[in-house]
């Protein structure tokens, strides 16, 4: 970090405070902000704001300065320098890595490309009969690639096609008929680089797990335990209530079968003894 007599102090009350506030919490994030307009931007921070999860946009050599001066007291959040680069904010907060990835994935919304990015997942185009006029329209779709015909006084597309691949770029003028065709293939909004939450450092492969699904089979593991705890007669907490049921249903079957009467039983005992004698009635009378 450059002496401190050589640097506005300005500067160096921001770089303190930034240091302060990534040392205040146990979760720290850097997030990346290209491609977000102003508008957008400001938005997405009032709402993590609000949600208690503010991100600071700060240069990237104050970031890095901040982040170098608070690792000098904890040093877990010095790797998080490598992923300052390109447009940085930095988020400080308390929760959990997961579902703090999770809220950054709602900020992202599809938008439309302009021509010039790189695709960042195959652009597959489906075959569809479009609302084009017949016309030049026609021509324009197969001079940028599309499979573009028309049938029955409508233009179509048709066959599906994978217009660019991924990591290729997307060229002017197909970015312009993907939003025609109303087919926006990128997405704008914040994105987690990543995050250390105490002494832990969590890259965003780690952190994007499907907690739905997660979830969901961890409850389908719990219900098929439970229902091997039970068929094994395994007592536990989840499952003595329903052995304690199947017990008592075994139990009574058992006493009803021989006879032996009980509060609970001479019900069933009397409607037995009344189909016997029913049928006795019937045999006696035939």
């Amino acid at each position: 970090m450059p002496g401190r007599g050589s640097v506005r102090p300005e500067k160096l009350e921001r770089v303190d405070a930034l240091a302060g506030q990534l040392l205040s919490h146990s979760m720290t994030a850097i997030v990346a902000v290209r491609g977000v307009p102003a508008a957008a931007l400001q938005s997405m921070r009032r709402e993590l704001r609000s949600r208690g999860t503010p991100i600071t946009v700060a240069p990237n050599s104050a970031i890095r300065h901040a982040l170098q001066k608070a690792a000098a007291q904890r040093p877990a959040l010095r790797p998080l320098l490598d992923q300052v680069e390109d447009q940085t904010a930095v988020l400080s907060a308390e929760g959990n890595p997961f579902s703090l990835y999770q809220r950054f994935l709602k900020t992202r919304s599809p938008t439309p490309a302009r021509g010039g990015e790189v695709a960042p997942h195959d652009i597959l185009v489906p075959a569809q009969t479009t609302s084009f006029k017949p016309g030049p329209i026609v021509g324009e779709l197969q001079h940028a690639g599309f499979p573009a015909a028309i049938e029955k006084g409508k233009v179509v597309l048709k066959k599906d096609t994978l217009i660019v691949k991924a990591g290729h770029p997307i060229s002017r003028e197909v970015a312009g008929m993907l939003t025609r065709l109303e087919i926006f293939p990128l997405e704008v909004g914040l994105s987690l680089r990543a995050v250390v939450d105490g002494d832990v450092y969590y890259p965003p492969e780690i952190l994007s797990v499907d907690l739905d699904s997660r979830r969901s089979d961890l409850a389908r593991a719990a219900h098929l335990a439970l229902g091997l705890a039970v068929e094994v007669g395994y007592a536990t907490p989840a499952s003595l209530p329903p052995l304690i049921a199947r017990a008592h249903r075994r139990a009574l079957a058992v006493a009803v079968a021989a006879g032996y009467p009980t509060k609970e039983t001479i019900e069933p005992l009397f409607a037995k003894a009344m189909r016997e004698t029913a049928a006795v009635g019937k045999l006696i009378g035939q």
